[in-house]
C-alpha cells in the first residue's frame, strides 16, 4: 500500500510546474475537472491548486444546481467557485458547461464571464451548453424538446456575442429573438479581448453548426468512433465558415475510474459514478431520487467502451493519448472515486508525462 501525501501552499504567479509536457517540450493540455456535485466548495478548489501542482494544466468545473445523485451531496454555484480557483491557480479555468437559457438569463451569463476574464486576463473561457433538467426545471418553466434546447442555446451564443462584441466597442446592443430579449445595454465591466465560447455538443448535426459559429467545441467523454465523427464535422463547420479547425479549441471532458486495485476502482464507478453505464439519454431526469432508482439497474458491464475503471496507470495513459490523437487538443479529467488526492499524485508522476501530441 502506498502512503499518500498532500502538497500544499500556493503556486507562484509565474510557476511553470503546472504545464504538461509531451516529448520537445511542448505542451499537452490535460486538465482538471472539478466536480461540483461531489465535493464541497473549499474541497473542489483546494484540489484544483494541487492539481496544478501535480502538472494538470487547467480547470473546467460543473454547473449544477443539483447533484446527479443524493449520495454525491453537493452543488455548488459554479460562478463563485470559478471566481476562486481563479485567485489560487495559474491556469486556464472555465464553466463546462453552464446553460444560459432557463435558470439564467444569457446577458447575466455574459456578466458574469466578463468579470472572470477580466480578473484574470487570457485564462477564462465560456462553455455553453442545452441542458438538463435536473438543473434547469427548478425555476418551474415549461421543459422543451431537444431540438427547441438547442435552439436556444445557440440563440443564448448569439446574444453573449453580440454583448461582447458591443461592449468592447464601448456600445450598446439590443436583442429580439424567439426565445429571448434584450433591452439596449452593454457590459461596463469588459475585458480588452472577449473569452472564447465554447458550444458542447453531443450530436453531428450541432457539432457542425458550432463550427460555423462557436469559437470551440466541448464534449463528454463516450465511444470513440462518435467522438471522431463529432470532431469531423465540428471541422466542416469551421471550413464552411471560412475557419481552421485546428485552430480552434477541441475540449472534452473525460470520466474515468482509477483506484489501486480494480476491484475499488469498479465500486468507485458504480457507487459515485453510475451516470457513466447508463446508455439512454439523461436530458429529461428531474431529480437526483429518479437518477438513484435507476442507478441501481447499471451493471460493471455497462461501462465497457463508455468510460475506463482501471487500476492500471499505463491503461489510463493509452486512453488519454487516443483521445489526443482523435483531435482533441485539451482534455479535463475527472476521477470519479472520492479518492482526489492519490489520483492527482500518481496521474502527475505515472500518466501525464508520458503523453504526446
Amino acid at each position: 500500500m502506498r502512503e499518500w501525501t498532500r502538497r500544499s501552499g500556493r503556486p507562484a504567479p509565474n510557476d511553470t510546474t503546472a504545464t504538461t509536457r509531451q516529448d520537445g517540450g511542448v505542451s499537452v493540455h490535460i486538465g482538471y475537472a472539478a466536480m461540483l456535485e461531489q465535493f464541497p466548495p473549499s474541497d473542489a478548489v483546494a484540489y484544483a491548486e494541487l492539481a496544478e501542482r501535480h502538472g494538470f494544466s487547467g480547470v473546467m468545473a460543473t454547473d449544477h444546481f443539483q447533484p446527479w445523485l443524493p449520495q454525491q451531496g453537493q452543488s455548488a454555484h459554479v460562478w463563485s467557485v470559478l471566481g476562486a480557483i481563479g485567485a489560487r491557480t495559474s491556469g486556464d479555468f472555465g464553466p463546462g458547461v453552464t446553460t444560459p437559457t432557463f435558470r439564467t438569463h444569457p446577458a447575466v451569463v455574459a456578466q458574469a464571464s466578463a468579470t472572470l476574464a477580466s480578473m484574470y486576463p487570457g485564462r477564462h473561457w465560456l462553455g455553453i451548453g442545452s441542458g438538463e433538467a435536473l438543473n434547469e426545471h427548478v425555476v418551474g418553466e415549461y421543459w422543451p424538446e431537444a431540438h427547441e434546447r438547442i435552439a436556444r442555446m445557440f440563440e443564448a451564443v448569439e446574444v453573449i456575442r453580440k454583448l461582447f462584441a458591443a461592449s468592447i466597442a464601448g456600445r450598446e446592443v439590443r436583442h429580439h429573438g424567439p426565445h429571448f430579449r434584450m433591452e439596449t445595454t452593454r457590459l461596463w465591466t469588459m475585458p480588452p479581448v472577449a473569452p472564447k465560447v465554447l458550444v458542447a455538443t453531443a450530436g453531428p448535426v450541432t457539432a457542425r453548426r458550432a463550427g460555423k459559429i462557436a469559437d470551440g467545441l466541448i464534449t463528454t467523454g463516450g465511444p470513440y468512433d462518435r467522438l471522431a465523427a463529432l470532431i469531423a464535422r465540428f471541422a466542416e463547420g469551421a471550413r464552411e465558415s471560412g475557419r481552421d479547425a485546428s485552430t480552434m479549441p477541441r475540449v472534452l471532458q473525460l470520466h474515468v475510474s482509477w483506484a489501486e486495485t480494480d476491484a475499488e476502482a469498479m465500486r468507485n464507478a458504480l457507487t459515485e459514478w453510475p451516470i457513466g453505464g447508463m446508455r439512454f439519454s439523461r436530458s429529461d431526469i428531474r431529480s437526483p431520487f429518479e437518477f438513484e432508482q435507476l442507478a441501481r439497474t447499471v451493471r460493471p458491464e455497462d461501462f465497457q467502451g463508455r468510460m475506463l475503471v482501471s487500476s492500471d496507470p499505463d491503461a489510463h495513459r493509452a486512453h488519454l493519448q487516443r483521445h489526443l490523437d482523435l483531435g482533441f487538443d485539451r482534455i479535463y479529467l475527472h476521477n470519479v472515486g472520492r479518492n482526489q488526492e492519490q489520483f492527482l499524485e500518481v496521474f502527475g508522476r505515472e500518466v501525464l508525462p508520458g503523453l504526446r501530441a
